[in-house]
């Protein structure tokens, strides 16, 4: 087995790769969709794609307990390092070879101001090639780029993409990412937690697999998907 991807929801993620366990964007306190809680969870990593409260959420109780490298932009790194985390700061377009793969920061269309205020630096997604050389791209919050041809060219195996909207991409430009990125696999992800953001990922589902070769997961808050 090459990978196991569990989806906590939101936009949290936890990835068993090489032996290793990451956490993305871990967000359990406060968040209504929820399948753990932040005291439960593993992690000998954890990534963190932007500041804002719903994605960096739990990382500085999880990460000091747990002892686990946080990796993000280097704005947070520098940020988390200051509350006693151990922190590794990338920026876009950089890439280093971590213990559990190859993690390069990709562009992300979005915010990123830290709970407290700090600056955050620029919001990233995270495009992963693992020991064992498979590519998982979370795109987390992001609109919609062109460029994600250009991520597409890597030869993807699985891509997290929110739908939720007004936040980030909407079910019609996740669609439109899809056809730029060209995933084996996709999973949607960052919808439904509020009101705000809700819609249908079946319905979506219905659309990818109609319009797109790429095969879609949709996962309730708590399932995996694994990909040998």
């Amino acid at each position: 087995m090459s990978f196991k991807l569990t989806w906590y929801g939101h936009a949290t993620l936890g990835l068993e790769t090489s032996g290793f366990t990451v956490l993305v964007d871990p967000y359990f306190s406060g968040n209504p969709s929820a399948s753990t809680s932040a005291d439960k969870v593993k992690a000998d990593f954890i990534l963190v794609s932007h500041g804002h409260g719903d994605h960096i959420g739990d990382t500085v109780s999880i990460a000091k307990r747990t002892g686990a490298l946080v990796i993000s932009i280097n704005e947070i790194a520098v940020w988390l390092s200051k509350q006693g985390v151990k922190a590794h700061g990338q920026h876009l377009g950089g890439g280093y070879k971590h213990p559990f793969g190859y993690l390069k920061l990709t562009l992300a269309l979005h915010g990123s101001a830290l709970p407290d205020g700090s600056y955050g630096g620029n919001p990233s997604g995270f495009l992963l090639t693992t020991n064992e050389g498979k590519k998982i791209y979370f795109a987390q919050d992001t609109g919609l780029f062109g460029d994600m041809k250009l991520i597409g060219e890597e030869g993807i195996d699985l891509a997290l993409l929110p739908i939720g909207d007004n936040f980030t991409m909407g079910p019609d430009d996740a669609l439109r990412a899809v056809e730029l990125l060209q995933p084996k696999h996709v999973i949607p992800i960052h919808y439904n937690t509020w009101g705000l953001i809700e819609q249908d990922p079946n319905a979506w589902s219905k659309r990818v697999v109609a319009e797109t070769s790429a095969q879609v997961h949709v996962l309730k808050p708590g399932e995996s998907f694994s990909l040998g």
